[in-house]
């Protein structure tokens, strides 16, 4: 078969082009080289919708994070994506330092951010009252929000999917070449031909640009690190609160998520490996250093978890977008770092419009806009709950204590379109497993669930894909201690 669009990657950025082209009328597929979609920095980053007072005036990071920032509540709403416009605050912590707040202020004009202005320590505190009494000022950023990137890439994907997105998964690309007018992509043995190529593949994006064009760049990986605070703390900040930042990112914050939980981090230290999503202790020590200077208590016995994820920063510091200037039909999604989670919808608008014109391609008038999430049984009120376990009595069957995730949620994430296939699959779409336990209880029966619904041997079942299965051997042959 010869698709008219290959999309590489299926991240925030690759899932939201492939949504966004299914506008159109064209045969579309995406590849994904791990065993789940997002499974790389779209599901381990800040969580935030960034205002757009950072990036430099004139540089694409800035033009698509304002643009990208102004979709946000139609496309949560189309979608059903849990997202909060929460603000953010930048705090200076010095006096001498207050004088940069105002450069922030005035970047964030030039690039047409709204709702800016700078507060004092009295109206800090009325806002925070957890926050450093050694705050002095803040930036207060009016547009800022918080999100769930996962659930917004797999959102992204499933609407994809019902326009029609073919997802094909553990496709990792061996090679690209041009033939007889065609985009031919290697995956080991097997082979796709495309009379277009989007390369969205993240902290890959520039090796397999470097395969095609002249025009190179060179990707950086770069780790950052963070803590999860338990639910406890649910509602103790209301804001996202950054710090002054550097040349090397926004700096440690303390920030909400639309769960309940709370984000400390991340660091930001150029590695060498772009798949060492390691913590350590140096970098999540200096994230306690760094940040009690924003929040001086910090209650590091309510620490659920620690992660890292991986951000793609390219040599040229500046999202690469658009087509190669010397491979027709190909383009770039290249260096996408933050703010690249609020630029996804407006870079993959741009990407899906520019494609389409070029390739001549017609309304998709049957293009649905809207997906329903999946029922989340611990939000629902006590009427709710009756009448969704009367429709379906697995939601009686709570699987997961921490989260309150039910049987029926878990069996919804493995069949919807582009479904989970492994823990971290379920876990990313309904929950189950990243409460106070960290999946301690739930684990054993969720392998059950997936093995079920897949037709799965247990030894068979992962954690997330190739090289990580969760069992290795039977205790007994099976079936022979019930009958012994």
């Amino acid at each position: 078969m010869i698709y008219d669009v290959l999309i590489t990657g299926g991240g925030v950025v690759g899932c939201a082009v492939a949504r966004e082209l299914s506008r159109f009328d064209l045969n579309i597929i995406l590849l994904e080289k791990s065993s789940d979609i997002c499974a790389g920095q779209s599901r381990a980053n800040t969580a935030i919708i960034h205002g757009g007072y950072d990036a430099k005036p004139g540089t694409l990071k800035a033009k698509y994070n304002v643009a990208g920032n102004a979709m946000f509540d139609d496309i949560c709403e189309e979608l059903e994506v849990r997202y909060r416009r929460n603000s953010s605050l930048v705090v200076s912590f010095d006096e001498a330092d207050d004088g940069r707040l105002t450069e922030l202020l005035e970047r964030g004009r030039k690039n047409g951010v709204q709702k800016l202005s700078i507060i004092g320590a009295e109206e800090i505190r009325r806002r925070e009252p957890h926050i450093s009494p050694k705050a002095t000022k803040a930036l207060l950023v009016g547009t800022g929000g918080i999100v769930c990137p996962y659930g917004l890439t797999i959102a992204y994907a499933e609407n994809a999917a019902r326009n029609g997105v073919r997802f094909v998964r553990n496709m990792e690309v061996s090679s690209i070449e041009k033939s007889g007018g065609l985009w031919r992509v290697s995956c080991g043995e097997k082979s796709f031909s495309a009379r277009a190529v989007i390369n969205c593949a993240g902290i890959h994006s520039d090796e397999i640009n470097n395969m095609v064009s002249e025009d190179k760049f060179h990707i950086s990986p770069r780790s950052g690190e963070y803590y999860i605070v338990d639910k406890k703390y649910a509602g103790y900040f209301n804001a996202a609160i950054f710090q002054l930042p550097t040349k090397m990112g926004k700096g440690i914050l303390v920030a909400p998520t639309v769960d309940g939980t709370l984000l400390i981090g991340p660091t930001a230290e150029d590695i060498d490996e772009k798949e060492d999503s390691r913590t350590t202790r140096a970098g999540l020590d200096k994230i306690l250093r760094e940040a009690s200077m924003t929040w001086e208590e910090i209650p590091t016995r309510s620490f659920i978890t620690t992660f890292s994820g991986i951000r793609a920063h390219s040599d040229r510091d500046d999202f690469i977008l658009g087509e190669a200037p010397d491979a027709e039909l190909f383009f770039n999604a290249g260096g996408v770092e933050s703010p690249g989670l609020t630029s996804a919808p407006a870079i993959a608008r741009y990407l899906a419009e520019l494609t389409a014109e070029r390739l001549k391609a017609a309304p998709n008038e049957k293009f649905i806009p809207t997906r329903r999430a999946i029922p989340v049984f611990r939000e629902m009120s006590a009427d709710e709950r009756a009448r969704a376990i009367a429709a379906n009595p697995d939601y009686s069957k709570v699987v997961c204590r921490c989260e309150t995730v039910t049987e029926a949620e878990i069996r919804q994430a493995i069949r919807r379109p582009v479904g989970a296939r492994t823990m971290d699959g379920i876990k990313l779409r309904v929950r189950a497993g990243m409460g106070r336990c960290q999946a301690g209880f739930c684990t054993p029966r969720t392998i059950e669930i997936l093995c079920e619904e897949l037709g799965l041997d247990p030894l068979e079942a992962t954690k997330a894909g190739r090289g990580s299965k969760l069992l290795s051997h039977y205790l007994f042959e099976r079936g022979s201690a019930e009958d012994a």
